[in-house]
């Protein structure tokens, strides 16, 4: 089966809601290829290597989360960029990038992906922070230590998270927003959250959870943002009947 781009688009456009939020980038198409969409790669950024990998799998298009062309940053397409694009270009591979939306959606989202490989019950959005969705709140299963959420991020994450634990108690109440939102540290201690989850830290970071009595868990920007892309293009291949494969590209951070 094949779909047509602006089909694709449409669609999405209206699932994630795209139109109305506010973002540091265009969602939706970004860089034009072929008419007809057969086969999806998603993953979580738009890199050479993802491009190179979508080409290897003769793919009509790639979704992605992080995609291109950001507020501040450089307009001429040179270097790095002219690369990327021009693979695109010449392949005739249809790049498709939703940020925020794919962070807030509530089942698709990042945020809701996250919350479901740790197990966090409750989950609702965290009031006062818009996009609505972008920080979440919920409840750990009674006895979860903050040792024993390190090693469930571990093990669900595969990845070893930075971890900041400052109370004595069991972590009961958790709020966390994907990638890099450690700047919302403050705001969630205030509200008397026992644990944030994030992707990064700043310096500032570990002093804001040591001195509001916060545990804070730092599990990686590309880790905690794998699952929203990939839940949506799982999504887009039994509704459209199009073959869809996530390629995850190793990245530390």
């Amino acid at each position: 089966m094949s779909v047509e781009v602006n089909q694709l688009i449409s669609y999405l456009d209206e699932l994630l809601d795209s139109n109305n939020i506010k973002d540091f980038c265009p969602n939706g198409l970004q860089v034009e290829g072929c008419s007809k969409i057969k086969k999806i790669v998603t993953g979580v950024t738009a890199s050479e290597a993802l491009i190179d990998a979508a080409i290897e799998n003769k793919a009509d298009a790639i979704l992605v989360h992080h995609g291109y062309f950001w507020k501040g940053e450089s307009d001429p397409i040179t270097g790095m960029k002219k690369r990327r694009i021009a693979k695109l270009l010449k392949h005739d591979i249809n790049l498709v990038a939703y940020h925020l939306p794919i962070d807030v959606h509530f089942e698709f989202g990042n945020n809701i992906q996250l919350a479901k490989k740790l197990n966090i019950t409750n989950v609702k959005p965290f009031p006062g922070i818009k996009p609505k969705g972008i920080v979440m709140q919920g409840e750990l299963l009674t006895g979860t230590t903050a040792n024993k959420l390190a090693k469930l991020i571990k093990l669900n994450l595969l990845r070893e998270p930075l971890v900041n634990a400052v109370r004595d108690e069991d972590i009961r109440t958790v709020a966390w927003c994907t990638g890099g939102g450690q700047s919302y540290i403050d705001v969630v201690a205030n509200a008397g959250i026992d644990a944030f989850i994030t992707g990064e830290a700043s310096e500032q970071t570990i002093h804001s959870s040591r001195e509001q009595n916060i545990d804070f868990f730092a599990a990686g920007h590309h880790a905690t943002e794998r699952y929203g892309v990939q839940s949506l293009g799982e999504h887009l291949e039994e509704h459209f009947n199009l073959d869809v494969s996530f390629i995850d590209i190793h990245n530390p951070v």
